[in-house]
């Protein structure tokens, strides 16, 4: 995704990064509001080069089990190249794991027992052996909800939480930083005991409307395209981005935004119709999605099936800090009112 200006978000991140690390920060917010662009922008442009980042990305392989976890969280070089040669190498450039030696790892993976408190006791040696060294390191989980259901003798998401809390908290070693689109994740570790005091939260949203008419107007989009596009997309970055692609080949600007909003309609129809035949959950969803008849947003107080359903099929989405929820987007506000307009 194309990065455009986020001055107010980088300072924000840069000013908890140049801290002590003492919290988890869990980095939140719509779908495609552009959350691991942004992260990605701060450690290979602003970042100063001693600081070294680990990028853990949880959507790029199906994890179903504990070791398969695990085993994302390393990067795996030769053991000819030595270990601090391997990660200065790497800056100021993202690291995609922990860098580990293929034998060790081969190790640590082929012992019966399967013992993975290895696993933590090598990422914290290593995080270590980089501080005494001057560097900086940074752990970056992206769609850490992925490993929230897996459980051996106790939930896989505790113990991951037990290790980031003392990598931050207790032995200041590096920052963490968990990006996820999954809102009922959030709300769910929001109100978690084990997590209190020792995280914080950090939302970004899609652009205001200023923002987008500052990006449009420089790709050259007349008053009246600029007034189209924030009608039916908001400031929602990926929806943005198609609609310069569109202009850039010719596009009409209107004919275009109604063919999405077309196509989203249809979606969330045949998303919630499959549910038609359970009459008492399929109304309480019409319920539910008839608050947006005329409202952008509402309130909550507890987190319900359908709002669970809703969140998880990526039309709406909640904030449990400020008790709200909304759709994802500006075209799943319009799509949500033209879905209902057809079936009330």
């Amino acid at each position: 995704m194309e990065f455009f200006n986020r001055e107010k978000e980088i300072q924000d991140l840069l000013n908890m990064i140049k801290q002590e690390p003492n919290l988890i920060t869990f980095i939140y917010g719509p779908i495609n509001s552009g959350k691991t662009v942004l992260m990605q922008y701060l450690i290979e442009n602003i970042l100063p080069r001693e600081y070294v980042a680990f990028y853990i990305n949880l959507r790029r392989e199906e994890v179903t089990k504990e070791e398969e976890f695990y085993e994302i969280l390393f990067e795996i070089y030769e053991e000819r190249e030595a270990f601090l040669d391997r990660i200065i190498s790497l800056l100021p450039k993202i690291s995609f794991g922990i860098p580990i030696p293929f034998g060790t790892f081969k190790l640590m993976f082929e012992r019966r027992d399967k013992d993975y408190r290895g696993v933590f006791r090598y990422i914290i040696k290593t995080l270590q052996k980089l501080k005494e060294k001057g560097l900086k390191p940074i752990i970056i989980f992206d769609e850490l909800q992925v490993i929230k259901d897996i459980k051996i003798n106790e939930p896989l998401i505790y113990r991951v939480f037990n290790l980031l809390i003392s990598l931050t908290k207790e032995l200041k070693l590096c920052h963490v930083f968990a990006i996820t689109s999954d809102s009922t994740f959030i709300e769910r570790i929001y109100n978690e005991a084990m997590l209190q005091g020792r995280c914080e939260y950090y939302l970004v949203d899609d652009f205001d409307r200023e923002t987008v008419e500052k990006i449009l107007r420089e790709k050259g989009f007349d008053d009246k395209e600029i007034d189209i596009v924030w009608h039916y997309f908001g400031g929602k970055p990926i929806d943005i981005i198609r609609a310069i692609q569109m202009k850039n080949i010719g596009r009409d600007i209107r004919e275009y935004c109604e063919e999405k909003l077309e196509e989203r309609k249809n979606l969330i129809s045949e998303i919630i119709l499959q549910r038609e035949d359970e009459k008492d959950f399929f109304e309480r969803i019409i319920s539910l999605l008839k608050n947006f008849e005329n409202h952008d947003l509402i309130r909550y107080k507890k987190i319900t099936p359908e709002i669970s359903f809703l969140v998880k099929n990526n039309i709406l989405f909640v904030d449990p800090r400020k008790k709200f929820i909304k759709p994802q987007s500006k075209l799943d506000l319009l799509a949500i009112r033209s879905f209902l307009n057809e079936i009330l």
